[in-house]
């Protein structure tokens, strides 16, 4: 009998593969002894009521399996990319006693942390002469309440006339200039910013004088870990950003157009110049450009361009240059003509003077460096010129003079009343007296009007909704524009499907909005199972009621897209500081975009609020996490239902909640839908 021969590359592979299958079963029986409760929550994700262990034939089949899933989404893969922008401290020192131990004073003392995730902030609305005795989130909710209760009143002795909140609801136009400038001193001055009034239009541009700063040391823990150096790094790059309207206090607004020139590189060492867009404090995948040119396939240009141009590089020798030099000497021996090839250098440098133009083309973004096109950004779905109205620059540069041309002079999504549609068809049915299937609340930014137009006109109009089988209502806190608030009270009174919370809104505060929905499931409608979503979210409701129908209705529900084990940012902007959770890993929690709790998890959530023992933390997804991890643990058991199809991040195939979905784009998910097709709509 022949033996049989095997490649070695084929060998070692098999044998990673097999050490790989051996670490996964020891972290999971590590697991289960350390975490038992999520022995729990895989049966119940799995569906499996047999479930008593691992197979590791699952496992195999599960990694050759869809590799659509998302595991982990782009958003994150320019985390590193961006550490150099994020001028953060350092990461905080783990206390070295419990943040949360009992301290000496005159007033009743905090017990000691007895859940395992969180810290118990107890009574938002105490006494207001002991503000001092609240924690942060608490002190921000108190000074919320406050400012919202007075807008509130300014808002009923508000007659519109004053402040010109007439002209916002007639639908008036705003007249905007067709061009600005702005001295380096004047952009300073206004926190190096520049208001656009009327946003931007195809053919408008802007033109920065500037010059850059020479580089400085930076230290990058993320290099310090991957190398085995200090983690210094030199570091010279500054940021153009076209902006939008904020939302709400605590969330940045959102960047349109994001161009970051790095003239030291980055974990490269190479001059690169990265473009992106965030939403709701969420980026997009980078387009980085450094120095090799782009292809120029149809598909990859905007308006024409190429998306990077070629510049010099000093790492590499292009061979194609070379043979070019040779037959084009030739060339020239027999007389033939030869067009002369030009590679210009890295269009920034240190110390020196540069004109950046960014011009707004039909399809895209066009960037040039002293009159040279040096990159295109195709638009991205979601965002639209008119709500550029900011120009922000900063970081490693001093800005001469600021110019935009070409502006348009009117705005007329600025006018809420062109955008909500006053029409009879699109206003709520009274709430029904019937017990109901499912309450779906919906959160909110006070000043989204088109969102929640958007939102009546498509997936509000299904048949189950007709039918008053589901509910749905938003749910909006106060801005600090009392025109807005006296708009969207109006907004409100006309369609019936707005609660309005008098409180100032923040980002941090969004968990207050999360109890209000299941404060008005139970005490409002009698529903058996309440679904939070955002107002960028397209629901399809059909699909969830039947995905809510294959679970018993004898179990507690907790349905989403689950996450296991995921641990809280330490370090950057977001950060997450130990007295805000001290412990090392979330409880598992859905994320925010769309889940969906029976009603009794959410009466138990009223409950403790009632009683001034509900814990709170500032991400709400997490927030009812913890809360659904308590009423598991103490009332009865939860079934944990998972799903990839509540889509995080966009949307896919199938989805059953689409997230980060613009106006537009609702009107075409709902076209789509109604021809059958549960399909994406990735347009701009």
């Amino acid at each position: 009998m022949k033996r049989l021969k095997i490649e070695p590359s084929v060998a070692r592979r098999f044998k990673l593969q097999h050490l790989l299958f051996a670490l996964a079963a020891l972290y999971l029986v590590f697991i289960s002894v350390k975490f038992p409760q999520f022995l729990e929550i895989a049966k119940a994700m799995s569906g499996d009521d047999g479930y008593v262990g691992l197979d590791l034939a699952k496992v195999q089949d599960s990694q050759d399996g869809d590799l659509s899933k998302p595991l982990f989404s782009s958003v994150y893969k320019d985390t590193f990319h961006r550490k150099l922008e994020d001028q953060s401290q350092d990461a905080p020192v783990r206390p070295s006693k419990e943040p949360l131990e009992e301290k000496k004073s005159e007033s009743k003392p905090i017990r000691p942390l007895q859940h395992r995730y969180g810290r118990i902030t107890g009574e938002i609305l105490r006494q207001r002469n002991r503000t001092n005795e609240l924690s942060v989130l608490e002190r921000m909710a108190d000074e919320a309440w406050t400012l919202g209760l007075n807008a509130w009143e300014e808002v009923d002795k508000h007659d519109g006339k004053v402040t010109g909140e007439s002209s916002i609801v007639e639908g008036k136009p705003e007249s905007c200039p067709s061009w600005l400038s702005m001295s380096g001193e004047e952009l300073a001055m206004g926190d190096k910013l520049m208001f656009l009034p009327c946003g931007l239009a195809a053919g408008s541009s802007v033109t920065v004088v500037g010059t850059s700063h020479y580089a400085h040391q930076e230290y990058v823990p993320q290099l310090a870990k991957l190398r085995r150096g200090d983690g210094i790094v030199m570091v010279s790059q500054f940021m153009v950003e076209l902006q939008g309207l904020k939302s709400v206090d605590g969330e940045d607004p959102p960047k349109i157009l994001h161009l970051n020139p790095r003239l030291k590189g980055d974990w490269s060492h190479r001059p690169v110049i990265e473009h992106n867009t965030c939403y709701r404090m969420q980026w997009g995948s980078a387009q980085r450009c450094d120095g090799l040119p782009s292809k120029n396939n149809e598909d990859m240009l905007v308006d024409g361009y190429g998306r990077c141009e070629k510049w010099m590089r000093n790492d590499m020798v292009d061979s194609k240059e070379s043979k070019t030099k040779t037959t084009s000497w030739f060339k020239r021996f027999i007389g033939r003509e030869q067009k002369p090839e030009v590679t210009w250098p890295f269009p920034f440098t240190e110390g020196r003077l540069f004109i950046l133009t960014i011009r707004a083309g039909v399809d895209g973004f066009h960037i040039s460096v002293g009159g040279r096109h040096v990159t295109s950004f195709p638009y991205r779905t979601g965002f639209t010129l008119e709500d550029a109205t900011g120009l922000a620059i900063k970081g490693d540069v001093d800005v001469h003079s600021v110019y935009a041309t070409s502006l348009p002079t009117s705005h007329p999504s600025f006018s809420p009343q062109r955008v909500l549609e006053m029409s009879e068809k699109w206003k709520a049915r009274p709430l029904p007296k019937s017990p109901i299937r499912l309450f779906i609340g919906v959160l909110s930014a006070t000043n989204h009007f088109a969102e929640r137009m958007a939102v009546r006109k498509t997936w509000m109009q299904s048949s189950v909704i007709k039918s008053s089988n589901v509910v749905v209502r938003f749910f909006v806190a106060l801005n600090p524009r009392k025109e807005v608030n006296a708009v969207l009270k109006k907004e409100a009174a006309y369609f019936g499907d707005i609660v309005i919370l008098p409180f100032m809104d923040r980002y941090e505060l969004v968990v207050l909005k999360t109890i209000s929905i299941c404060e008005f499931g139970v005490q409002n409608v009698t529903a058996a199972y309440i679904m939070k979503c955002d107002d960028d979210t397209f629901v399809r409701v059909d699909t969830v009621l039947k995905e809510i129908e294959g679970i018993s209705s004898k179990k507690s529900l907790y349905m989403g897209n689950l996450n296991l084990l995921h641990r809280p940012l330490r370090s950057g902007k977001w950060a997450v500081t130990y007295e805000e959770w001290p412990e090392e890993v979330y409880p598992p929690y859905a994320n925010g975009p769309g889940y969906i709790i029976s009603i009794d998890i959410a009466k138990f959530v009223i409950s403790q609020h009632g009683s001034r023992s509900l814990r709170l933390f500032k991400m709400e997804d997490v927030s009812m996490g913890m809360w659904v991890e308590q009423f598991n643990s103490s009332m009865a058991t939860v079934q944990y239902s998972h799903n990839w199809k509540f889509c995080q991040y966009g949307c896919m195939e199938n989805y059953y909640t689409a997230h980060y979905q613009s106006p537009r784009q609702m009107i075409c998910l709902w076209d789509k839908l109604a021809r059958g097709r549960a399909q994406c709509c990735n347009f701009r």
